[in-house]
């Protein structure tokens, strides 16, 4: 199952509205037959490809994949449950049932019903991390949030001057851009927009093609090649755009927390000491400072040249 979520990532902000899937088929004597993952666009789907690679092989293996197969018949496919039950596999291991109403455990039945073993919630919560915008998608009805932030230990984001080029180094920075390749869209307000005339694609050698679209949090109209997003509340209308990654400014990142809208935070810290300078987030209502715990969670952190990251998520219910 590691190596199928691991497989999982490689679409991860190219498959929306349909969710990053990733399959591994192992034959009975222990090798490796079929692999897949749901490829842009949203098909072919990571069981169909895998199956495809697989071939004969596939009877009497064990299939492992990060979410319930399918069970719907698409104009652009068959149902992956339907698939699996004509492979033959002695077993299928699902990380996560599918909480999409077209499946939502008909899939998992309906491999059952055709004698196959099912063995279910292997790395279930690796699976929810993996698909967030797809599973925040249907249970929120928008895209889940990425809030970035680039600081020194202070948590500036900039000289009194607006000087912010560059606080953290080259190895955070290349990081920044791995994790836009993995956002269908980013986000700035005007005020970042005005001062930094930000590029936000990606520049990664390979990975070029996977620049996200620009967003521009305004009151007003947006320049060319960039969306205006004028509400907070339009977000839900954002079409086929499962993960959102905001960048700055202060402004737009205090109006994402106030609204209980950030999903997961990215901390990049610098070792530099500003002092007076301009703070990495505006103010959030928070009227006692009650109201800030017990709201985050720490997931991990990495040292990526002199700076490091710290990834923490929203706990929610």
């Amino acid at each position: 199952m590691d190596a199928a979520l691991v497989l999982a990532e490689r679409s991860r902000g190219e498959t929306a509205p349909n969710p990053n899937v990733g399959c591994v088929i192992v034959a009975a004597d222990g090798r490796l037959v079929g692999q897949g993952w749901t490829q842009p666009g949203g098909r072919p789907h990571a069981e169909a490809m895998a199956l495809a690679e697989a071939g004969e092989a596939a009877r009497d293996a064990t299939i492992y994949v990060t979410l319930e197969p399918c069970a719907h018949v698409s104009p652009r496919g068959p149902a992956c449950a339907d698939l699996i039950v004509a492979a033959a596999p002695r077993r299928v291991v699902v990380a996560l049932t599918d909480p999409d109403p077209r499946t939502n455990g008909t899939g998992i039945a309906r491999l059952r019903d055709a004698g196959i073993v099912v063995e279910e919630g292997v790395c279930a919560v690796e699976a929810q991390r993996s698909m967030a915008g797809f599973l925040t998608r249907l249970r929120s009805g928008r895209p889940h949030v990425t809030l970035k932030l680039a600081t020194s230990l202070d948590g500036r984001i900039a000289l009194p001057s607006g000087e912010s080029r560059w606080i953290t180094g080259p190895e955070a920075r290349a990081d920044v851009h791995r994790e836009r390749a993995r956002h269908e869209a980013i986000l700035v307000g005007r005020g970042t927009y005005e001062a930094d005339a930000p590029r936000l694609d990606v520049r990664l050698p390979g990975l070029e093609h996977r620049s996200p679209r620009r967003l521009l949090l305004t009151h007003g109209a947006a320049p060319e090649g960039w969306e205006a997003v004028r509400d907070l509340a339009e977000l839900g209308a954002l079409q086929d755009v499962d993960h959102l990654l905001v960048e700055g400014g202060a402004g737009a990142a205090a109006a994402f927390l106030a609204a209980d809208l950030v999903d997961r935070m990215l901390f990049y810290r610098a070792p530099i000491v500003i002092g007076a300078g301009k703070p990495a987030v505006g103010d959030i209502g928070l009227s006692s400072l009650a109201e800030a715990h017990g709201r985050w969670r720490f997931v991990e952190a990495r040292s990526l040249g002199s700076d490091r990251l710290e990834v923490y998520e929203r706990e929610r219910d």
